[in-house]
């Protein structure tokens, strides 16, 4: 399967130009997958609207998705309310997933989630959202539904540019599956002024396969096997 991380430049609370940047991306990636960040669509922003499957801001994504052939894993605030991740492909978009383990002032507005797969062509896909990565039950719980790969949304400021591969490194060791994760680069808002970047596609057995550099409005792709 050839699965892309993306990490397009973000406008906070502006779901209009997100949207644009994100279908760019898509053009732009050439895969079937392609993750984005945690609450890609809004920044992180824990005041933002939600974002429904059925927004009319989504209709960028949906074409890119229909002229590529692709799916597209986009971070939002969803109805619940959740920080969710919306799977978006020619025919629309669908909630998927919550982020199970919140952090900080995330649960003073958002309610948790449950592990969740997706699948796409045969293949199951389990879904995180930045600090569930951190977390080696999520994981574990995950993988217990039964999945090829683990694939992520995070955010991390710039002194944690080592975190992303640390952790998709021992999902990968301790679970036997690829690791794809895309982290925001550039400023992001709620207080984000500089984020790693660094968004990257891990095989089973540890290696880095493709990784973007810091900068933002970049995508690395990669074919992973089973």
């Amino acid at each position: 399967m050839s699965i892309a991380v993306a990490q397009p430049r973000c406008t906070p609370f502006d779901v209009e130009a997100n949207a644009a940047a994100h279908a760019e991306a898509i053009r732009a990636a050439n895969a079937r997958v392609v993750v984005f960040p945690e609450l890609s669509l809004t920044g992180y922003e824990l005041e933002a609207a939600t974002v429904g499957p059925d927004d009319e801001r989504l209709a960028p994504i949906v074409a890119a998705c229909t002229e590529s052939g692709a799916l597209a894993l986009a971070g939002a605030p969803v109805p619940g309310p959740y920080i969710g991740v919306l799977a978006i492909d020619g025919s629309g978009a669908r909630v998927t997933y919550g982020k199970v383990h919140l952090h900080g002032s995330e649960a003073d507005r958002f309610l948790p989630g449950e592990p969740a797969v997706i699948e796409v062509d045969g293949w199951r896909l389990g879904l995180a959202l930045c600090r569930d990565t951190g977390i080696p039950e999520h994981a574990a719980q995950t993988a217990a539904l039964g999945i090829d790969g683990y694939v992520a949304g995070v955010i991390h400021a710039d002194h944690e540019v080592d975190v992303l591969g640390e952790r998709a490194r021992r999902v990968a060791a301790d679970h036997g599956v690829w690791v794809a994760a895309a982290a925001f680069a550039g400023p992001t808002g709620g207080g984000f002024d500089r984020t790693s970047g660094h968004s990257g596609i891990w095989a089973a057995d540890g290696e880095l396969l493709a990784e973007a550099s810091a900068e933002p409005d970049e995508t690395a792709t990669a074919v992973v096997s089973r």
